[in-house]
């Protein structure tokens, strides 16, 4: 029986061979584009249609899912209404060098095949990118934007995407072409139907913030710290008791953040693309990103990961914020990963076979109640709870990870004077102008430098930017004496009293810029 099988399949060869014993061979290639964090690299998809025993093989380190792609190819391809070769079919990924990801090479082998086996007459320019279904409909992928700013920067202005997809290459100025099958990407090649690219997405408007500071009655010294964080991208943790209005606070933040510039906006447009939360409507961000996940999440939440490597809630808030309330109530080990990016402003997420590393610049709010039952210190409650327990609960939020937090401020409870006053309070808008005008400041002073603002400083940076008079530096010496304060609580008090001086306006850093420092780090 194997010698007549042997012998059945040579046959099938030579028949294969006969028919079409002259077919010059053609190589076609159709350009793609991989992505390994925010790292993008173009890939040529060479397919190479030749005679042969009929078989199938993606070559060029693909992953399981771009393995898989020879499946669902074969079936859009036939239930497009086309032939799949029955040949030798060759599809490398070049360069080969690197693992290549996900499902976004579908249409671009699909394409390449066609064109090779000569059912698609005319050659595929421009970048092409979508996962098909085996009915040949185009479903969107991610992480568009960052392929086509990448292939942009290559020269390449124009792409077939799925019809989800092209508002975000739209909105970077390329020609996207919205498809919703194959067969609809091989009649406009083949131009008996032509598709108009995609329009550019309206831009987004002001937004509109869920709380201003003018709703939150009295706690003028945690506003005070908020207007610094904003400024100078410091880190801040709020202490107090239930019902202070902590949260409140904090979800007040993004509505004094300065805009987002535009190499920001790019930045962090691609990284929501990378994770599948942008706006098919509005793909560019327009607002600094505020995130806030529960206490009850992973690390692989917080920090990224999964295979593929994604980003996780500390790159998705890079420009903007992350707020942890109830810091306290986050297992240790959970926190402990925020040590790498509170310091490094990145993330690397390290996988058998793949390294993605994210930007994961923000600003840290952070909330906690100064015990297990909240009434610590609270001079209108009586705290129940046991020594030992309170600091049991506060060993929580470890050393290291508080001593990268630049500010710890406390928000009593008010009185129901401060709730009642009606009168007029200072609005967001007011605050957001002295911050924008901090930031200008600092913009000028880091010029030519990758820094934007004061909690980015080096420490040569600091010993340039925050010299101290005598009066000043005694002061500064004694607190740091006294409270045994680390080099890094050093450094970050003088950022903080940078940030102050440039939000009075004022040149050098004064005795009371220090002291406000000091007070709002708890030192004083």
């Amino acid at each position: 029986m194997n010698a007549v099988a042997s012998q059945a399949v040579q046959d099938s060869v030579l028949l294969i061979e006969q028919v079409e014993p002259h077919r010059k061979q053609e190589i076609a290639r159709v350009q793609a584009c991989a992505v390994w964090g925010l790292e993008a690299a173009l890939i040529s998809v060479e397919a190479d249609v030749a005679n042969g025993m009929p078989t199938f093989s993606v070559v060029g380190l693909p992953d399981t899912a771009v393995s898989e792609a020879r499946e669902r190819v074969r079936a859009a391809v036939r239930n497009s209404g086309f032939e799949f070769p029955l040949r030798r079919i060759v599809v490398n990924l070049a360069p080969a060098e690197r693992r290549k990801e996900g499902t976004g090479f579908d249409l671009a082998i699909a394409l390449a095949i066609l064109r090779a086996s000569g059912q698609l007459k005319t050659n595929v320019d421009g970048l092409c990118l979508g996962e098909l279904s085996l009915d040949g409909t185009l479903r969107p992928i991610r992480g568009v934007m960052l392929r086509v700013l990448h292939a942009r920067d290559h020269g390449i202005r124009s792409a077939l995407l799925p019809a989800e997809n092209a508002p975000e290459a739209a909105a970077l100025g390329c020609d996207s072409i919205p498809l919703s099958s194959l067969s609809e990407a091989v009649e406009h090649l083949d131009r008996r139907v032509r598709i108009p690219p995609a329009p550019i997405p309206a831009a987004a408007g002001d937004p509109e913030y869920e709380v201003d500071l003018a709703d939150i009655a009295g706690q003028e010294t945690p506003k005070r710290a908020l207007e610094i964080a904003a400024a100078g991208g410091h880190n801040l943790l709020l202490i107090g008791p239930p019902g202070t209005g902590k949260t409140m606070l904090a979800r007040a933040f993004p509505s004094i953040l300065p805009p987002l510039e535009p190499d920001e906006v790019l930045a962090v447009s691609s990284i929501h693309s990378v994770a599948g939360l942008t706006d098919p409507h509005r793909p560019l961000l327009t607002a600094r990103p505020f995130r806030s996940p529960h206490h009850t999440a992973s690390r692989l939440a917080l920090v990224g990961g999964g295979v593929p490597p994604r980003p996780g809630e500390v790159s998705l808030a890079h420009g903007g914020a992350l707020f942890l309330d109830e810091v306290a109530e986050f297992p240790t080990r959970v926190l402990e990963t925020l040590r790498e990016p509170l310091e490094e402003g990145a993330i690397t997420i390290s996988r058998a076979g793949s390294v993605a590393t994210y930007p994961a610049r923000f600003t840290l709010i952070a909330a906690q109640n100064p015990c297990p039952c909240g009434r610590s210190g609270d001079p209108e409650a009586q705290c129940e709870c046991l020594p030992d327990a309170i600091a049991r609960y506060r060993a929580r939020v470890s050393g290291p990870v508080l001593d990268r937090i630049d500010m710890r401020v406390g928000v009593p409870r008010i009185s129901y004077k401060q709730i009642g006053d009606h009168r007029p309070r200072e609005r967001s808008t007011e605050v957001r102008r002295r911050v924008v005008r901090a930031r200008a400041a600092m913009r000028e002073r880091f010029h030519g430098t990758p820094r934007r603002c004061n909690a980015e400083m080096t420490k040569r940076e600091v010993e340039k930017y925050c010299e101290l008079d005598g009066r000043t530096e005694d002061l500064f010496s004694a607190a740091v004496t006294a409270s045994r304060m680390s080099a890094r609580g050093y450094h970050r008090v003088l950022r903080v009293a940078r940030t102050v001086a440039d939000l009075s306006g004022e040149e050098r850093i004064t005795y009371e810029h220090v002291a406000l420092a000091l007070l709002l780090r708890g030192q004083m």
